[in-house]
């Protein structure tokens, strides 16, 4: 059996969890890995057959996107032409993490593909998403088609939606409070970070930037490029966790009983439907409206937070009735 595994390259939490469902497509045949996109720091330990440019959204400094430098990125041409060149039909199985070129080369070529992503989530109408208009909701269910969707969010709000992979070297990490936080904003600039906890000046941030190239300290604030072996060391010995509204860091930091505060990006929809729900358990979140953050902060670090999430493991099981339910049989044409 020949499989294709299509990641979006945008952001941490498609590779992470790609290296963990990599080995497991692997059993099944042989398979071809395509990323696209131009914003994750972690990497994959696989070749990478195809690596496209893509459709990738350019985190900012300000807690948004920068709608300018996203736009200066894209190149319709390239997406149409490798779109077009995608041998697809080689293919029994083409799995997708919310990447738009294979998806709409296999909607261009008559293909059927399966969406295997936090995304896939949205097709039910039972997940919690703020009643706002927002061009967002049109981005993401028209971002990366597909006919078929494996779903994964904080709860099973569906039949067809399970709860977050959790990868294996989060899962054997020791869990224990050496009494600092940490902090994952990749759409802030460090200097304001750096301003922001500089007045909480008892307690130890140990804040990872994606607008650092090296590592520094500030008084009581430790800034360090984004490196995950050392992000993975800081969740695992923090009190909380301070990140945005993304979905892989703050499901790891609920798995390992972890406070944990969000401030999801401005115009971003999908990371405002996490914080959403994540307000419906209760947790704290800071809104892109929210203007003097101090209050929220100092009253998430002064007090307990108490929550009970339950993310068994079962990526194994999830990739098997995947392959069994939807590769193809028969001859390819």
């Amino acid at each position: 059996m020949k499989i294709l595994y299509a990641i979006q390259g945008t952001g941490n939490g498609h590779i992470s969890r790609a290296r963990e469902i990599i080995p497991l497509l692997q059993k099944y045949g042989e398979l071809d890995i395509l990323v696209s996109g131009t914003q994750a720091d972690v990497k994959l330990s696989q070749p990478v057959k195809y690596q496209l440019h893509g459709f990738s959204f350019i985190f900012g400094k300000k807690g948004g996107v920068d709608h300018y430098k996203t736009w200066l990125n894209m190149n319709l041409f390239r997406f149409r032409k490798d779109m077009k060149k995608l041998p697809l039909k080689e293919y029994d199985l083409i799995v997708n993490d919310f990447e738009p070129v294979s998806a709409w080369a296999c909607k261009l070529q008559g293909i059927e593909c399966v969406s295997l992503s936090h995304q896939a989530a949205f097709k039910s109408k039972k997940v919690p998403r703020p009643r706002t208009l927002d061009w967002g909701k049109l981005i993401l269910s028209r971002y990366a088609p597909t006919k078929y969707h494996i779903g994964f969010h904080f709860d099973r709000y569906d039949t067809f939606i399970h709860t977050p992979v959790i990868r294996a070297e989060i899962r054997n990490l020791k869990s224990e409070n050496l009494g600092h936080y940490t902090v994952y904003l990749p759409a802030i600039d460090d200097k304001r970070l750096v301003k922001l906890f500089t007045q909480l000046p008892n307690v130890t941030w140990q804040v990872f930037s994606k607008h650092s190239k090296v590592a520094y300290q500030e008084h009581n604030v430790f800034v360090e490029p984004v490196n995950n072996e050392k992000f993975n060391k800081s969740l695992a010995t923090c009190e909380g966790l301070f990140t945005g509204g993304g979905f892989e860091g703050p499901a790891e930091a609920l798995y390992l009983k972890k406070k944990l505060l969000v401030a999801p990006m401005r115009f971003q929809f999908e990371q405002q439907c996490n914080a959403y729900a994540l307000k419906q358990f209760g947790l704290p979140v800071i809104w892109g409206s929210t203007r003097n953050w101090l209050p929220i902060v100092k009253n998430w670090v002064e007090n307990p937070q108490k929550h009970e999430f339950d993310f068994p493991d079962e990526t194994a099981q999830i990739i098997d009735d995947m392959v069994k339910k939807y590769a193809r049989v028969g001859p390819k044409s």
